[in-house]
C-alpha cells in the first residue's frame, strides 16, 4: 500500500514517465498490442479530464466494436492491470474512474525483481571471483578446508566480498599470507563494525599516519613499509 501511494504521488507530480516504462514492459507482462493501445487511449482520455471513458468512446477511436472494448476492459481488470475507483465530491455525488495504478505497480515490481536478480547474480559472480583471487595470491589451488573457511566468511560471518578482498590485500602487503592472519583481520574489523571500504580506510589510515608513512599503493610489497599487525591486536 505504501508503494502504491508513493507511485501515485510520483505520477501525479509528473516524476515518472509512464509511457516509456509501459512501452518497455507491457510485452513481458503478457499484455497484447491491442490491449496496450486501449490503455494508451485511456491515458489520453484521462489527460483530457475524462476519467471514466465508456466503451463507445473507445470504439469511436479504435477499430474495435463496443463489445470488444468491453471484453478488453474486463480482461485487464481480471488480470489485475486495471481497477475502478469510486469517490464522492462535496455534494455527495458518487464518481467513478478507471485506475491504472495496479498496472504501474506491476511494472515497478517487475523492475525491482529484475534489479534484485541482477544484484544477486553480480554477488554470485563476485563471490566466485574471490576464490580465484585467493588462489592467484597464494600461488596454488585452495584446499577444501580453505574454501570452506572463505565460504564461512561470506555466509556465516556476513562479510562483504569487498571487505574480504581488502583483508587479503592487507595480508599481501604485510607479507603474512595465511587464512589465519586474514581471519584475524576480519575478526577485528567486525568487532569495530567495519562493513565497507570507507570503514576500512577510517580504521587503517590513522595507524599508518601515526608512523609518518603514506598509505602503500596497491601493488607495493616492500618490506620497508610499516604494516598493522592484526595478530597483535589487543582486546
Amino acid at each position: 500500500m505504501q508503494q502504491e501511494e508513493r507511485l501515485r504521488t510520483w505520477i501525479e507530480q509528473g516524476n515518472v514517465t509512464i509511457s516509456q516504462l509501459f512501452f518497455q514492459r507491457y510485452k513481458s507482462l503478457g499484455i497484447k498490442d491491442v490491449d496496450a493501445m486501449l490503455i494508451l487511449h485511456m491515458l489520453s482520455f484521462q489527460s483530457a479530464g475524462v476519467m471514466f471513458p465508456i466503451p463507445p468512446a473507445f470504439a469511436e477511436r479504435m477499430q474495435l466494436t463496443e463489445k470488444e472494448v468491453t471484453d478488453i476492459l474486463q480482461h485487464l481488470m481480471r488480470r489485475g492491470f486495471l481497477a475502478i475507483e469510486q469517490s464522492e465530491d462535496e455534494k455527495g455525488v458518487l464518481h467513478e474512474k478507471f485506475s491504472l495504478l495496479p498496472l504501474w505497480s506491476r511494472i515497478m515490481e517487475q523492475i525491482a525483481l529484475e534489479q534484485g536478480q541482477a544484484e544477486e547474480q553480480n554477488n554470485c559472480n563476485e563471490e566466485g571471483e574471490i576464490f580465484t583471487l585467493f588462489e592467484q595470491e597464494f600461488g596454488r589451488l585452495l584446499s577444501p578446508m580453505e574454501c570452506e573457511t572463505i565460504s564461512m566468511w561470506l555466509d556465516q560471518d556476513g562479510h562483504r566480498v569487498e571487505v574480504i578482498r581488502a583483508a587479503l590485500k592487507e595480508a599481501v602487503l604485510a607479507q603474512k599470507l595465511s587464512l589465519r592472519y586474514i581471519d584475524r583481520i576480519l575478526f577485528e574489523w567486525k568487532k569495530k563494525n567495519v562493513k565497507s571500504l570507507e570503514d576500512i580506510e577510517r580504521n587503517v589510515k590513522p595507524f599508518r599516519a601515526s608512523i609518518g608513512r603514506p598509505m602503500p599503493k596497491r601493488e607495493a610489497t616492500s618490506g620497508k613499509i610499516h604494516f598493522y599487525n592484526w595478530l597483535e591486536e589487543r582486546e
